[in-house]
């Protein structure tokens, strides 16, 4: 434990982490960024994760609902993750053992390790899918986790500086 609180503290300290930290401008910018990031990746992926589940868009096939939010989806996780990784630098000895940050940083691994299973293994036969209302119980599965994950990741994250 010791050898992580260590490391933290080196980015911490380091001249990037505490330049971030002591700005009054970046700081607040770096987390306007992340909070913009998460809306787009994670206000789209509610989309096609309620439409996986079938709870909306169902006139629309799955298969298009996704492809036309991939890139959107993809640029605001790219968004979100540079300005979070970021902001930890301002602030990683501080909230490494935070029970809050542990169960973000956990739930944001369950919701790459999803993501990466359904592109690479679902989204591919999407189109054999159709129009279908119903979809295969593993695409319905991936929606679900989906859903459930990034939602633990975005109360988690918030929770964050309150229980620091």
């Amino acid at each position: 434990m010791s050898s992580i609180l260590q490391i933290a503290q080196a980015l911490q300290g380091s001249s990037f982490g505490t330049a971030i930290a002591e700005s009054t401008i970046v700081f607040p910018l770096i987390e306007g960024v992340h909070l913009l990031g998460l809306a787009l990746s994670f206000g789209l992926l509610l989309i096609v994760d309620l439409r996986l589940l079938g709870l909306v868009l169902r006139q629309v096939p799955a298969a298009k609902v996704h492809d036309q939010l991939r890139s959107w989806i993809f640029a605001g996780f790219a968004l979100t993750i540079v300005s979070g990784i970021l902001l930890f630098l301002a602030e990683a000895a501080d909230v490494v053992f935070n029970y809050a940050f542990i169960a973000h940083a956990l739930f944001i691994v369950v919701g790459l390790a999803n993501a990466a299973f359904f592109e690479t293994r679902l989204a591919p036969r999407a189109a054999e899918w159709g129009e279908s209302l119903k979809l295969p119980a593993a695409a319905r599965l991936a929606g679900a986790v989906s859903l459930s994950s990034w939602i633990v990741v975005v109360i988690s994250g918030r929770l964050v500086p309150y229980l620091a």
